[in-house]
């Protein structure tokens, strides 16, 4: 009798399972139909809401280059790396590139409001 519940159960997880690995990496696209300044404003916004520190924001062509780094967060470990992250202007989209998914999530909640 255990035997059978456990094979029962185990063939439901195995029946639900597949949906969810096939649906891995198909998330959306990081592209959203904003002005420019305002992906710039919510971007610096939320990379000093996450604990980054904002070095400075160069503007190549259409695109805005952000390099920021990782604060001390208080502990006194020193700050982080450079890092960059790429805000493009397509058309009438932006889209962000080299962005970190915590990161692009946090800009897509407040770029949605």
């Amino acid at each position: 009798m255990k035997r059978s519940l456990l094979f029962l159960a185990g063939l439901l997880v195995l029946a639900a399972a597949p949906p969810a690995v096939a649906a891995q990496g198909h998330g959306h696209k990081k592209e959203f139909e904003v002005a420019p300044s305002r992906a710039v404003s919510v971007t610096r916004q939320v990379l000093v809401h996450q604990g980054y520190e904002v070095i400075t924001i160069e503007t190549h062509g259409d695109d805005q280059v952000v390099y920021y780094r990782r604060g001390n967060m208080g502990r006194g470990k020193g700050k982080g790396p450079k890092m960059k992250m790429i805000i493009r202007r397509v058309e009438n989209r932006v889209v962000f590139v080299d962005t970190p998914d915590a990161l692009l999530v946090d800009i897509n909640v407040r770029l949605r409001l």
